[in-house]
């Protein structure tokens, strides 16, 4: 919001007026002219009867005029009256009364006459009247004694004052009453009440009259009143207090404020409506006071005539009251007589014309006498309210007076005709500067006088022509406008007045200046209370005018308080308050324009708390709670949280209880018996939540029977021969009364037998003793209060307590499914032998010694737990070509029954892990010597070992790959006919009769000859006993890939499916699978990244299918396939293994071996070569899978997509086909269930792993290695 003020723009109407006003009025005083009247007192002038009556009258001439006046109509000499004094070169009276004289004394109508040789002026008759504030009569004010709901007038008759007092009503203290729709002051001063109440019993009421012409208040009696009570109130309709009758008149005069009144009683309290009748009410000019009982209507004129009519309406009925107004006038002017200057010989008219309400009389005066009995002028003729002079000559002079008169008033004006003869001049002061801003009219004044009237002419620039046209506009005082200043009308202007008697000029100067303007406003601004804000105003000017930047709040002063800083082009508020809100204005100044802007600054805050909170509608089981809302501080509320306090039980302890809407002020609460109720309710709005209101009355409900009964109810034995009944205790004021019990009552089901029952204090426990072992009893718990009984209680089952199983399983069975997975068997045991509730079946198995090694080993039991009544489960994890045995339990809640016999069982051979180590020493110029360990874990018998080995240039190209196989009793070679100063790459890994197991890799160099350093071209042998050949080195080649050791575990509807990979990186699998032995198409899903496992699931419990996988992009490469079946049911989850401890801080200890591992392994490699591999190394891969070219049979290029270090000797680093466990999500912690490890029936692993051990004598010198939980979740693939 922005607005501009320009000095020409804001006062070009005024100095118009006033150039025009000079034209007709002023002649220079060094000139003959009549008196003028310029100050005098008011027509009606009421003096302060303590100080000096000072009766005003300046008046001027040429010569100066001598003054004279009369009172009451005579001549008032004032040199016989010593305390009245002329004011020197003034008419000014001056009586001085404040020395022992009386105000009263000087009362009357006063008239001052102003009087030179040329004529007379008069002033106004002047009414003196000194003010009067009498005193209170004094009277016996008698109580008043009122009926509730009964109407009451207090009368107060102030007494009659000049001017009338200001009435108003308050008590002993000061404090004005207050006034509402039901109690309210009207015109008269009485205090009216449309019905009282209880409250209105007072001793105090008390009417001041407040006369401020003598700054005195006088005070009444006081007034009682008592008001006593009747039930039942008696409601009625209304009737009117004032005024009396159903119409009334009313006068009014043209431009004085209308007041119109209505007050009316009843019960309820009456409202009150204004109309009028036949046409509208004013706009704008019409405004409803004293709580609409009073029509105001301000500038009256006779269009507002009428009938105005008051309707006061309650819900039984109403009343109204027509006021006929008549709006009369005193006299005004239409066109007021104006001074007139003449000069010998010409014609002139005095036009004196008046309106009013009777239409006013005009009577014309000349030098203060009746023009009838006035000296006869030849030039002069009177034409009812116009004077017509012609052919005037210097005797013609004179003043002459208008009088307009009726009824209700008088219009006296003074107007000359003045008779000369002068020649031009040009009053305005010579080579004065005007400035202006660009845009906004320029007004350049040439005052002038001459008589007859000088013709005036403008002229711009020393030898410029006449100026005329649409561009300018030519007063008739002198005046040049120019409409639409532009710079180009900066310049030298000449004014030339001329008349028969002579010719003057005069020459003022225009300078244009751009305008002031704000080109970045304050914007508005939402603050939050505490915060700080910032308001901006850069502003650009004429570089010739020097601006002032002011800060205006509220369009007043900024608040001196030092949180307020004000930069050159901002305005900066620190830890802004509540009081800060509001409009800021930047004000911009120059001597010649102003321009603003302004932006409000909202100031939110959390809503101050609600207050007056109330209780209603009292019932025993709800409550009415009302409030009024504190102020929202600028953010709207947008709800309400109640709350309450239990008095009786916890008190200080606030909780919830409901939430409204932030337009809501009540709500209806629902109650709990035998409750000390408080409230308080808090605000919310967008900024938080305001503090608590101040708590409510408190309000005791009265007790009852409880309305519930305890929830939870149980039965469970702790023992085989009792029976143990829990329930959740009723809380709080859910007793509903004192005395709070319970019933508790049981009986075993299915027998007939009675019910027994014992009722026991306030706790959460029964037991009772000398019960059958797992019986199931019927269980009810009833509350009850001394009151009563709650409703009767649903009844509930439960068990006595449980005993450990009798029987252990038979029949177990042990189906070898593969080397790493066994399927187990077993007989279910008689329910009835179980004796508690059947959890499951627990399988207990354990390592007994590996074939491989034929040694004994250290047991580690592992144990898995099968929820339900399972016949069979899946054993995963195991060694292979490893001696197992195990055995089964049945499992209640009591415990573990009797196992079965130890079950022995052997697992197949399987691949071996990698050789434990891999060392390349003795380099010379054509040979390398080879040591390594045997697996670590050999899983079955060895057979051979494969090394693999080519070499790599100085490019990290490949050259072609050797293969060597060794026997298995072998742990060293010795390479020769090696090429010399030549880089190797290495790969060895043992082999069973199932396959080949995981690689280990390394490099290793020859040593340089030193005797052939020139010779440019490196050689490589192709064997290491065949002559050395000079091969050519290509870029490595993905091989063709292949799938294999697709395997399945299944469980009800769902199956794990994994595999092993070699071949390319980011390969994109796919699963296909089927029913088994059906002719339907394979259903496809497509594998999520290059994962080697995946999820079927919304498989068909007991169902055979068909699997397989395939690769992406490869059309007809797909693996064998693999059958597996769904088992009928599901076992359930005990707790998971990721939440136990122990297993979280072992994963730990882990991963931090493992980074110390890698840490130290990246500093023994950056103790080698430092040929750099990153660039190279994405490409290579295991040998086996590297393709040979169908033309040489040669590799491509080298690269290592394990690491992005050069290889060094002795490094390490895993095969391609190892399967790391980053890259599966199949982990023991999927099988967890309680302490115990628990697998689905058809092998899932779903329990927790948990090793038990227990040692056994071993068999010679050899130990087998428990295998921990990660080697057990790295085997499970």
């Amino acid at each position: 919001m922005m607005t501009k003020k320009t000095i020409s723009a804001s006062r070009a109407s005024l100095i118009l007026f006033l150039c025009q006003m000079i034209t007709a009025l002023e002649v220079p005083l060094d000139l003959s002219q009549p008196p003028t009247i310029t100050q005098q007192s008011p027509k009606d002038y009421i003096v302060d009867p303590r100080e000096n009556i000072v009766i005003q009258c300046e008046a001027k001439g040429k010569p100066p005029p001598s003054f004279s006046w009369t009172r009451n109509g005579t001549h008032f000499d004032i040199d016989k009256d010593a305390r009245v004094t002329v004011k020197p070169n003034s008419g000014t009276l001056v009586i001085n009364i404040m020395n022992g004289g009386k105000a009263e004394a000087y009362e009357g109508v006063y008239q001052c006459t102003a009087r030179n040789e040329r004529g007379a002026a008069i002033s106004n008759n002047i009414v003196i009247r000194p003010s009067r504030s009498p005193l209170w009569t004094k009277e016996k004010v008698e109580p008043k004694h009122v009926r509730e709901g009964d109407p009451l007038v207090l009368h107060c008759s102030p007494p009659v004052g000049l001017p009338p007092p200001i009435i108003f009503w308050m008590d002993n203290s000061f404090q004005r009453l207050p006034q509402n729709e039901r109690v309210s002051q009207g015109l008269n001063g009485d205090l009216y009440f449309s019905n009282v109440k209880p409250e209105d019993t007072r001793e105090d009421y008390i009417c001041y009259a407040r006369f401020n012409h003598t700054q005195t208040i006088q005070q009444k009696q006081p007034i009682s009143v008592k008001v006593f009570s009747t039930k039942p109130l008696t409601e009625r309709r209304p009737t009117l207090l004032t005024p009396v009758g159903s119409t009334s008149n009313k006068v009014e005069l043209r431009g004085n404020v209308l007041l119109l009144e209505c007050i009316a009683e009843g019960l309820p309290t009456p409202l009150i409506r204004w109309i009028k009748e036949g046409g509208e009410l004013p706009i704008n000019r019409t405004f409803f006071e004293n709580f609409k009982k009073t029509l105001k209507i301000v500038e009256v004129s006779e269009a507002d005539s009428g009938k105005y009519k008051c309707v006061a309406r309650n819900p039984l009925g109403s009343t109204h009251h027509t006021i006929t107004v008549t709006v009369k006038a005193a006299p005004y002017w239409i066109t007021a007589p104006r001074n007139l200057v003449l000069s010998p010989g010409e014609d002139g008219t005095l036009i004196c014309r008046a309106n009013g309400n009777p239409k006013p009389n005009i009577s014309w005066l000349t030098n203060g006498v009746p023009i009838a009995i006035a000296p006869e002028d030849p030039s002069r003729k009177v034409d009812g309210d116009t004077i017509i002079f012609s052919d005037v000559q210097e005797r013609s002079s004179a003043v002459y007076q208008c009088n307009a008169s009726n009824e209700y008033g008088y219009l006296l004006a003074n107007a000359f005709v003045n008779v000369l003869a002068e020649p031009p001049r040009i009053l305005t002061p010579a080579n004065k500067l005007y400035q202006i801003i660009a845009n906004n009219p320029a007004l350049l004044d040439c005052a002038f006088f001459g008589s007859p009237v000088p013709e005036i002419e403008w002229f711009k620039g020393v030898k410029g022509s006449i100026l005329h046209g649409d561009l300018y506009v030519f007063h008739d005082n002198g005046t040049l406008e120019i409409p639409v200043a532009q710079k180009d009308s900066s310049g030298t202007y000449t004014c030339v007045a001329r008349n028969k008697l002579g010719k003057v000029q005069n020459e003022v100067h225009l300078e244009v200046k751009d305008p002031t303007m704000i080109i970045k406003q304050p914007e508005y601004k939402i603050i939050q209370k505490g915060g700080q804000v910032s308001f901006e105003c850069t502003i650009k000017h004429d570089r010739t005018l020097l601006p002032t930047i002011t800060w205006l709040k509220d369009n007043g002063e900024l608040p001196d308080d030092e949180r307020f800083i004000i930069h050159k082009d901002s305005l900066a508020i620190m830890n802004v308050t509540d009081k800060d809100d509001g409009t800021y204005t930047c004000v911009a100044n120059t001597t010649l324009d102003s321009v603003s802007a302004s932006a409000v600054l909202t100031v939110v805050d959390r809503p101050d708390p609600p207050f007056d909170l109330e209780l209603t509608d009292q019932l025993e089981r709800s409550i009415q709670l009302s409030w009024i809302p504190g102020y929202d501080n600028n953010s709207p509320i947008t709800n309400f949280v109640i709350e309450y306090e239990d008095g009786m039980r916890e008190p200080g302890v606030w909780h919830y209880q409901t939430e409204v809407r932030g337009t809501q002020t009540t709500v209806q609460l629902k109650l709990s018996p035998y409750v000390n109720y408080s409230f308080r309710v808090i605000a919310v709005n967008e900024i938080g939540r305001s503090q608590p209101s101040e708590a409510s009355e408190q309000y005791l409900t009265k007790a009852a029977k409880p309305d519930e009964n305890p929830s939870g109810v149980q039965g469970i034995g702790s023992e085989p021969d009792n029976l143990v009944i829990i329930w959740e205790p009723l809380k709080g004021f859910q007793s509903n009364g004192r005395g709070l019990q319970y019933k508790v009552s049981w009986r075993q089901k299915d027998v007939g037998d009675e019910w027994t029952s014992v009722i026991v204090a306030n706790v959460s426990k029964y037991i009772v003793s000398g019960t059958p072992t797992f019986v199931p009893y019927e269980i009810k718990v009833q509350a009850l209060n001394d009151i009563g009984y709650a409703p009767e209680p649903a009844e509930v089952i439960g068990h006595s307590g449980e005993d450990l199983p009798m029987v252990a399983p038979g029949n177990v069975q042990v189906h070898i499914v593969n080397s790493t997975l066994a399927k187990v068997h077993w007989d279910p045991v008689p329910l009835k032998t179980v004796r508690g509730h059947l959890q499951g079946y627990r399988i207990y198995y354990w390592k007994v010694q590996s074939l491989s090694k034929r040694r004994r080993r250290h047991v580690e039991k592992k144990i898995l737990t099968f929820s339900g009544n399972k016949t069979h489960g899946m054993l995963p994890g195991l060694e292979p070509y490893s001696s197992y045995k195990l055995n089964v339990r049945v499992v209640n809640g009591k415990g573990e029954g009797p196992a079965s016999p130890d079950k022995l069982f052997k697992t197949p051979e399987g691949v071996p892990s990698s050789p434990s180590f891999l060392k390349i020493s003795n380099p010379t110029l054509d040979s390398l010597t080879l040591e390594w360990g045997p697996p670590t874990h050999p899983n079955g018998i060895l057979i051979a070992y494969t090394l693999k080995f080519q070499p790599i240039n100085s490019t990290h190209e490949l050259g072609p790959l050797v293969e060597i196989r060794i026997p298995a009793n072998e742990t060293s070679l010795i390479l020769s006919n090696l090429n010399y100063s030549t880089r190797y790459k290495f790969y060895f890994y043992a082999q069973t009769s199932v396959g080949s197991g995981s690689q280990i890799t390394e490099e290793a160099v020859t040593i340089m000859d030193e005797g052939k350093l020139g010779y440019s071209e490196t050689l490589f042998a192709t064997s290491p006993v065949i002559h050395t050949v000079h091969p050519t080195f290509y870029k490595v080649r993905p091989v063709y890939p292949r799938i294999r050791n697709v395997t399945a575990s299944a469980a009800e509807t769902y199956a794990n499916i994994s595999w092993e990979y070699e071949g390319p990186d980011h390969m994109n699998f796919y699963v296909e699978y089927g029913v088994a032995g059906s002719k339907e198409d394979w259903k496809k899903e497509i594998v999520n990244g290059s994962r080697s496992f995946f999820v079927l699931k919304g498989l068909t419990p007991g169902t055979s299918y068909k699997v397989r996988v395939g690769a992406e992009g490869l059309s007809g490469f797909v693996s064998s396939e693999d059958v597996f079946e769904t088992g009928p049911a599901m076992a359930s989850r005990q707790v998971d293994i990721a939440t136990q401890g122990w297993f979280i801080g072992l994963m730990c200890a882990v991963a931090l071996l493992i980074l110390i591992l890698l840490i130290v392994c990246f500093i023994r490699r950056n103790k080698g070569g430092k040929y750099p591999v990153k660039e190279k190394e994405d490409a290579h891969a295991d040998p086996e899978i590297q393709p040979m070219k169908e033309d040489d049979g040669t590799f491509g290029e080298y690269s290592d997509a394990e690491d992005h270090k050069p290889l060094k000797k002795g490094s390490r680093t895993p095969s391609d086909r190892t399967v790391k466990k980053e890259d599966s999500d199949d982990s023991l912690v999927d099988y967890g269930e309680g302490v115990n490890g628990q697998f689905n029936e058809d092998g899932s692993f779903i329990g927790q792993y948990s090793g038990k051990k227990e040692k056994e004598p071993a068999e010679g010198n050899e130990s087998s290695e428990a295998p921990s939980p990660v080697n057990a979740m790295n085997s499970f693939v």
